[in-house]
């Protein structure tokens, strides 16, 4: 019997599930559409296999590993050579430019700042592993590994001296080009070293016109000014070059005794060789010694200089954050509101965000750029005052040595050293 209510029971439902159906097909019918519009099939790629990821590592290792060996023990120019253009292959075009050493100064910055934000594994070791290959070998992974010191290397042409006064002062930009790099990943603005990478559109073989002409400039640059992008732009470089002066197994220019025949000056085309002492100008260490002095006096002076100007550009700065520059514009011009082109805007008043909210998080992020301001000015002031201090240190030298920050152990002075190996 109760078999039977059960069937009655089951029955039942369906029976009242049909008519559910059937109310509803007839109150929502399925629309037709007349217009002969087709869906288009997805084209979005597949994501990557983490492997993938962790073979970029391997492969990242193993040029490094062999850079160090072409360069420290086969002392070998065409071995470097070879490594850059896989390098440049590999690293650049089959991998499109990304990861890059240089781009993961952002995911770091951003990682340090927003506890929301977790960096991959594969990032952090694409920003340790060249630097602490820096720290015991040198700069062998400008020298190898780097695909955008590789196209740079790969197409000097003819390359001028640029005037000891100019390299200076231009040798300033990379540190300030780190330090906004790491201010805008820290508030969260924009990752400006992807975004402004010169050679990525080149890379992908798609960019922005802007980014193409930039491209296009920086090697035509290049084939005269020699690296360009490495020596005078680079913020990956500026961290390079600090790891890289402590390095206890650095290239050498000759394989044995120096014979100051001055062919390495010559070959090098990055100004990265340190000349004898004899060759340089008699020099008075009195004086030297009193403006090293006067320069180390500077350094709290030009630090707090620094600090003022950083503190005074925080609200330029400020405005290339979405947020802060939506929250101006909406209350210098509130009639924009009503402007249906102007996306940003719709799109914020869509989300169904109120504007107190907007101005809130807006003056959170100036006051983010504030304190990172002043410090970055600070910063740059104190990197101004030890420039100066290093022209006036007096350094006692017989031989021509490469300069272990600047040198990017491309092994060009090897092979025009006479001296056998």
């Amino acid at each position: 019997m109760k078999v039977v209510i059960h069937i009655i029971l089951l029955f039942s439902l369906l029976v009242m599930s049909q008519s559910v159906t059937a109310q509803s097909k007839a109150r929502f019918p399925k629309p037709e559409f007349d217009s002969g519009y087709v869906q288009p099939n997805p084209t979005t790629p597949e994501p990557r296999a983490l492997a993938m990821d962790y073979l970029d590592v391997v492969v990242l290792l193993l040029v490094l590993a062999l850079a160090t060996y072409l360069v420290l023990r086969r002392r070998s120019r065409g071995g470097v050579l070879l490594l850059s253009i896989f390098s440049l292959i590999y690293f650049g075009f089959f991998r499109n430019g990304c990861i890059c050493s240089i781009g993961a100064i952002q995911n770091v910055a951003l990682s340090l700042f927003d506890p929301s934000y977790s960096i991959s594994l594969v990032a952090l070791l694409f920003f340790i592993i060249p630097l602490l290959f820096s720290l015991f070998f040198g700069r062998v992974f400008c020298a190898g590994a780097c695909p955008l010191g590789a196209i740079q290397d790969l197409l000097i042409l003819k390359p001028i001296e640029v005037p000891v006064w100019l390299r200076k002062g231009l040798g300033l930009i990379p540190f300030l080009y780190l330090g906004l790099a790491v201010l805008f990943a820290a508030t969260k603005t924009d990752f400006i070293i992807c975004r402004w990478d010169p050679y990525v559109g080149i890379f992908r073989m798609d960019a922005r016109f802007v980014m193409v002409v930039l491209g296009i400039a920086m090697l035509l640059i290049g084939m005269f000014v020699a690296r360009p992008y490495c020596r005078f732009l680079c913020p990956y470089g500026v961290l390079l070059n600090w790891t890289s002066r402590f390095s206890k197994w650095h290239m050498t220019i000759t394989p044995s005794s120096c014979i100051n025949c001055k062919l390495c000056e010559k070959s090098c085309p990055f100004d990265a060789i340190n000349i004898p002492q004899e060759e340089v100008a008699t020099r008075d260490r009195q004086k030297d010694l009193r403006k090293f002095l006067i320069y180390l006096v500077l350094i709290p002076i030009l630090g707090g200089l620094g600090a003022f100007a950083g503190l005074k550009s925080h609200v330029f700065l400020s405005k290339a954050n979405p947020d802060v520059y939506l929250a101006e514009l909406l209350i210098s011009q509130p009639e924009l509101k009503a402007d249906p082109d102007n996306i940003d805007i719709q799109t914020f008043l869509s989300a169904g965000k109120s504007m107190d909210t907007l101005v809130e998080e807006a003056e959170v992020i100036r006051n983010q750029f504030k304190t990172g301001s002043w410090i970055l000015g600070a910063f740059m002031g104190i990197v101004i005052a030890f420039s100066l201090m290093d022209q006036t240190i007096y350094r006692r030298r017989e031989d021509y040595h490469p300069n272990k920050g600047n040198c990017y152990s491309c092994a060009r002075c090897m092979d025009y050293c006479p001296v056998p190996k």
